[in-house]
This record gives structure tokens, sequence and C-alpha cells, in this order.
């Protein structure tokens, strides 16, 4: 077992875990990893990491994907290379992302038995919703809750398939009746209070909470919408709101709206493109410096989620560049959107609503020019990486050194939840 020892300056050793998605749709905290693992580098800190993707399973292969499936609640891969890696390289703290589907609770297990506290950063709503997103036939949808998963089943939450929701469903009824999410996480990192509400909600005690934000570097070359476009940044699904921002741009074709991502609905929105000549520019996935210059340049960026976000990147990469950001009124995207100060607020799922705001915003330039230097001010004491690095590194030194780090290592953790 390892003796953890306390964290002094570049002494400090990390061990990042992270399960990446699909190279060919990478997500956001695909993203956030990297930028945490190169801010901590940076930074002095020893990173070691242990990383897992989704292309290691062919989707055309249905014993890849069954086995796959029945790996989500223990790898017995993951569980054996990161045993290996700790008793190697004796990290202080081991700091996940996203474990989903492969890494699994069996990460958390492998730490806990070699006496390494685990610090999990929820970027979205997994561990109580099949989803991820609180979101079901175009509406919000709360009805799974911890240990109580099985309305996903009968819904087919988990990518509209049966046996898919089937295999979610069971591995978090394990996981939170055998106490995963309790015991073997010694502290949660999520991305806002709306985050942290819902994971009190679900029986995690507040003082495990700690609230932080991701962040992006500030643009000390912000624009001034000199671009004369509107942008959107993300998936192209349903939850995402963007058949809502298609319907707003039925009353607004004059002003230009560039998209760049992809998804579910590509095809669909291409063909409106075409259909109602909409003033709509599909870029489709754009290499990520490029999409910081587009969305730079841009008069205002459209956030139209109809699922509870968490902290999207792309409206952390607006603010960035003081770029006034039109969201909907709900979940987190409430806390980051502060209305006539930092953005402009509209009713998720209403078209005309989010019309009306965009107009508002483009009419009034004393409007634009105060939200501009107002968003770049907040975002350089909210979402800094040096805020965001004060943060990480106070929280390692706390569980290397504080009153956890005399708890002695947790031998047998699998044996504790069930696994084998």
């Amino acid at each position: 077992m390892l003796k953890r020892r306390a964290l002094t300056g570049p002494t400090m050793k990390v061990l990042l875990v992270h399960n990446y998605y699909r190279s060919g749709a990478p997500g956001g905290e695909d993203v956030v990893f990297r930028q945490e693992r190169d801010l901590l580098e940076s930074a002095g800190v020893r990173v070691i990491t242990y990383t897992r993707s989704n292309d290691e399973v062919s989707e055309r292969d249905p014993w890849a994907v069954a086995k796959a499936a029945v790996g989500m609640r223990w790898s017995r891969r993951t569980y054996r290379e990161l045993a290996e890696l700790i008793r190697h390289e004796r990290p202080d703290v081991a700091h996940f992302h996203n474990t989903f589907p492969l890494i699994s609770a069996s990460g958390y297990a492998a730490c806990q038995d070699q006496g390494v506290p685990v610090i999990q950063t929820l970027h979205n709503y997994r561990i109580v919703c099949a989803a991820a997103t609180f979101y079901r036939d175009g509406a919000s949808c709360e009805l799974c809750q911890p240990g109580v998963p099985w309305p996903a089943v009968r819904h087919r939450c988990y990518r509209g398939s049966a046996a898919g929701s089937l295999a979610v469903a069971w591995m978090l009824w394990r996981n939170w009746t055998s106490g995963v999410y309790q015991r073997l996480v010694d502290r949660y990192i999520v991305l806002t209070r709306f985050a942290a509400a819902r994971l009190e909600a679900a029986g995690v005690p507040a003082i495990r909470i700690l609230i932080k934000p991701n962040f992006v570097k500030a643009n000390a070359q912000a624009g001034a919408g000199v671009g004369s476009y509107a942008v959107y940044a993300g998936l192209l699904s349903p939850e995402k709101g963007v058949r809502t921002l298609f319907d707003a741009w039925r009353e607004l074709r004059d002003v230009p709206l560039k998209v760049m991502g992809d998804g579910p609905l590509m095809s669909e929105l291409a063909l409106r493109c075409r259909e109602e000549s909409l003033p709509i520019e599909l870029m489709g996935m754009r290499p990520r410096q490029e999409v910081l210059s587009i969305v730079a340049g841009a008069r205002l960026q459209v956030v139209p989620s109809e699922c509870y976000e968490g902290l999207p990147m792309a409206a952390l990469e607006a603010s960035a560049s003081g770029v006034p950001i039109i969201a909907s009124r709900i979940g987190s995207l409430e806390e980051l959107v502060v209305p006539e100060q930092t953005g402009l607020l509209f009713a998720p799922g209403n078209a005309h609503d989010l019309a009306t705001q965009v107009r508002r915003l483009l009419s009034d330039a004393a409007l634009q020019a105060r939200i501009r230097g107002a968003t770049l001010e907040r975002h350089l004491t909210a979402f800094s990486p040096e805020r965001s690095l004060e943060v990480m590194l106070a929280l390692y030194r706390e569980l290397s050194s504080g009153p956890d780090a005399a708890r002695p290592a947790t031998p047998h953790a699998r044996a504790r939840i069930g696994c084998p």
C-alpha cells in the first residue's frame, strides 16, 4: 500500500484519468482534460495520465459493443493497469474526468486499494441520468433518482436503445446501491451551483462538493464583432436546441449565422438550409484554433440548449473574447449569462423569443459595448486559468495533507462494492 505524503509545490504528482470520446466526435470534456493537464504541467506539477478511448470499441461489432456494455460496471483491464501504474508512479492524488464507459468504477477502486485519494469532476449528469442530460422527448426530465434508474429503460433514454438503456441503468443501480459514488470518491468537482444542487439532492454531502468552472484563456486581441455574423458552436442534436435556432433564423434572414459542429441532425439541418434559403453556413467540425478565431469575430453567440448543460466550453470561448451570449433560460446557463451584463436570455424552445433577443442586441450598440466589457471583466475573475489552477492545487493539498491523508488505504475496495 502507498503511504500518502504532503504536497509541496513542484514535488506534487497528480494522476489524471480520462475516457476519451470517439475521435470523430470529440467532446468538451476531452478539451478540458487536455487543458487541465497542460495547465498543471506549466505550474511544475508532475502529471501522469491514464486514458482510454471509445475508439477501442467498434460500433459495427455486436460482440465488442456487448463486452463494453458489461464492462460499464467493472473493467478488469482498467483495474489491473491503473493499479500497476500507481504502484510504479506513486501519485499523491488521482483526478478523474470521464469514466464512461470503459474506465468504470474499477478506476476508483484501484486508487483506493493503493491509498490514493480520488477526485471526480462531473462534466454532466451521468451518475443520476442515463442520458446524462436530464432531457427526454423534448423537455427536461428528472424521473430517475439515485438507485432508481429504471425509468430510463422504459423510455430508452440511452441512444434510444432498450438494451443500451438497460446496461447503463444497471450500472447506475449497482454503483449507487453498493456505495461506489458515496464511498470511493473523496471529492466531487462540479462546474456550477446548479450542478452542485443536483448532486446534493442525490445524497452527496455538500462538504464533499467543490464548485470549479472550466477555464479558457482570455483573448488578448478580443474582437469587436467585426465579422457581422452570429455563431453557434456545438453538437447538432435535439437537446442542444438547434431546431429552435433554425426556426428563429426564419425571422433573421438579414443576419448571417455560422454553425460549427456535427451530429445526428446535420442532414436534416442541411436540407432546411436549402429548402428554406436560410442565411446559415453549416461549417461542420473545424480545427480548434479556427473555431476560436471565428467565435472571436462574431457579433454574438447563441447557446439555445433545451437540456441542463454542464458549462459549455463553446460559451466560455465566446466569453474569453468578450462576445455577447444569448442563451436559453435553463439550468446553469442562467448562472453563465447575467441579463444585460454578460448577455441576454430567452425562453428555451421559443424561437420567436430568441429572434427578438437577437434583434434587441444587434439594434443597440451601447448594449453590445457594455456587455462586451462586462463579459471580459467577469471572465478574467471567474473563468481564467490562474483561478482554476489555484482551486485545483488547494484541493490536491487538502486531500494529501489534511485529515483524509491520515486515513489508511482501503484494501479490497472492489470487494466492498461487489466486484471480483
